[in-house]
């Protein structure tokens, strides 16, 4: 009877995990599949975006290439990250996934960032990287692992995350999201960066520093300056 019990217990917590997974991710679609379109004279039904008229819908709309191609990686962190979203990939609109190739020089470094809207899993396919996420108050607990190719790690849905390459050769790593538009907010960019700058007062105070350690950090961030 124990045992009855124990496994009828086991069967709904793992229901109760896989309704909070689904809950967590984008709505469930209305049909078959729902081609985004960008003019609505030629769609028929909306969610999410409008959509393209199913009897029009060919093999083509289910199709992206250009994921082989390696990134141009000379910039100031030594990375660039290639998203697919539904605004560059119609045949996922209403499907509650997304993707991106993620190219690495040696030492490059996909700074801290969110994704707001996604869950994250990453698959390294060249080199090593080291990878974590750090958890939300009140604990902000570092999670990380060095990985090399054939590994996956996970990063929940709006927790703040890095991958860096540890190797002196290029890396290339492949993410999967939980959604059509997972966003991005980079830490740094966002802080240090933002139109119009938030104001003196809020950073020393939140980050325990003189105006002129902000003022230096935002002019390096600032895109008008």
């Amino acid at each position: 009877m124990k045992k009855m019990e124990a496994k009828l217990l086991s069967y709904i917590v793992l229901w109760a995990m896989v309704v909070f997974f689904v809950s967590a991710s984008d709505p469930s679609p209305l049909q078959d599949f729902c081609v985004a379109v960008n003019d609505s004279r030629i769609g028929v039904f909306v969610n999410g975006k409008f959509c393209k008229d199913p009897n029009l819908t060919t093999a083509d709309d289910f199709i992206f290439t250009g994921l082989n191609i390696p990134r141009n990686t000379s910039n100031l962190v030594g990375s660039v990250a290639t998203l697919v979203s539904v605004d560059v990939f119609p045949g996922i609109n209403t499907l509650g996934v997304g993707f991106a190739r993620i190219d690495f020089s040696p030492n490059g470094v996909n700074p801290p960032h969110t994704h707001p809207r996604a869950s994250e899993i990453l698959t390294v396919v060249e080199g090593t990287l080291f990878a974590g996420f750090v958890t939300s108050n009140p604990d902000n607990r570092l999670f990380t692992k060095v990985l090399y190719p054939g590994d996956a790690f996970v990063f929940p849905v709006g927790l703040i995350h890095f991958q860096l390459n540890l190797g002196n050769t290029s890396a290339v790593a492949f993410a999967a999201f939980s959604s059509q538009n997972p966003g991005r907010i980079d830490i740094a960019n966002a802080v240090f960066g933002s139109t119009p700058p938030i104001l003196d007062d809020v950073l020393t105070k939140a980050f325990q520093v003189d105006e002129d350690v902000i003022r230096n950090l935002q002019a390096q961030f600032r895109t008008d300056n």
